[in-house]
């Protein structure tokens, strides 16, 4: 039996683009850019460079960046995940990642395969768009799902400064000392643009608007409540971080009771893919005599959108909203 190692080779390099990615940007920015470091990003900068204005002024550059820059052809697929992501990299810098990465990404092609010229170039070019778009996709969801457990313990925080007296901001300002990323570097530009004289509030509702998280809507509506009515702030902090926390168990459970059918979709929509690269791995002349008929071209490219729409619509039957 013949065995090809193509296809694992292709698997291979395209994994190895998005971890030189991901590589590129520790070696760049250093570990407290990572979401898994103790000590925030701000807090870093801040030890470096004690002029808080210049951290707060290159922080707020980093989290607006990507969102202004969706006039630039073809970025627009990426702006609101860089977004999410807090990817510090400027666009026009990780446009140049994507080049970087595409020749990369040629280089061990032609190395490796002996596929045709424009074979490689299409395919490298692919995995140089491809590996970064997945490196700030999972960034991005990575970074979504520890704001949204942060947040609660966050609020509970807030409300236990306030008991003892603090204002609000120094509230604020405690967060985001005790709080490690994503929302300690979060609530530390909103102390400093406090202090800088803007409302919370405001900082708030664009912070909210910026990640699109419902929660941090509900904060934002119930800190701009109390500050034009009054009322006891710790009180409803408190019931807001016990709503939040009831949300997040919420969608905890039905996660776990969804949990088969979106298997069951993953499966189903890459089984076929992987017994494509199976069969061109096992037997290499598989599709060798249909390869010449004129109908060849034509059923590809029909299996091809019909696959696409069976993953399109695999994702959306197993989405489901809470």
């Amino acid at each position: 039996m013949k065995f090809s190692a193509t296809p694992v080779i292709y698997i291979l390099i395209f994994v190895a683009v998005v971890v030189i990615v991901n590589g590129i940007y520790l070696v760049a920015f250093g570990k407290s850019i990572s979401l898994s470091s103790r000590l925030s990003r701000r807090m870093s900068l801040l030890e470096k460079n004690a002029n808080r204005e210049q951290v707060l002024e290159q922080l707020r550059k980093e989290m607006n960046q990507h969102l202004n820059a969706k006039n630039i052809p073809l970025y627009s697929v990426f702006a609101k995940k860089a977004q999410l992501a807090n990817i510090a990299f400027s666009p026009n810098a990780l446009i140049g990642i994507m080049g970087v990465l595409a020749v990369v990404a040629f280089f061990l092609l032609s190395l490796f395969t002996a596929a045709p010229f424009e074979i490689r170039i299409v395919v490298a070019i692919g995995m140089g768009i491809g590996g970064v778009y997945v490196w700030v996709n999972r960034t991005a969801t990575k970074r979504t799902r520890l704001l949204e457990e942060q947040l609660p313990d966050s609020i509970e925080l807030m409300v236990r400064s306030l008991r003892v007296g603090h204002p609000f901001s120094t509230a604020i300002g405690i967060v985001a000392k005790e709080i490690p990323d994503p929302l300690g570097t979060e609530f530390g530009v909103i102390s400093d643009e406090a202090a800088y004289g803007r409302e919370i509030t405001e900082s708030l509702k664009a912070f909210a608007e910026r990640m699109d998280n419902q929660d941090l809507r509900f904060l934002a509506v119930a800190v701009t409540i109390q500050q034009q009515s009054g009322g006891n702030l710790a009180e409803i902090l408190d019931g807001l971080a016990k709503v939040i926390r009831a949300r997040f168990k919420l969608f905890r459970r039905v996660a776990a009771i969804t949990a088969e059918a979106k298997w069951s979709g993953k499966f189903l929509s890459a089984f076929p893919i992987v017994a494509l690269l199976m069969i061109l791995a096992i037997k290499p002349d598989y599709y060798e005599e249909v390869q010449k008929t004129s109908a060849f071209i034509p059923a590809a490219l029909f299996v091809a959108v019909f696959l696409t729409i069976n993953i399109i619509f695999m994702k959306i039957m197993t989405n489901i909203k809470v």
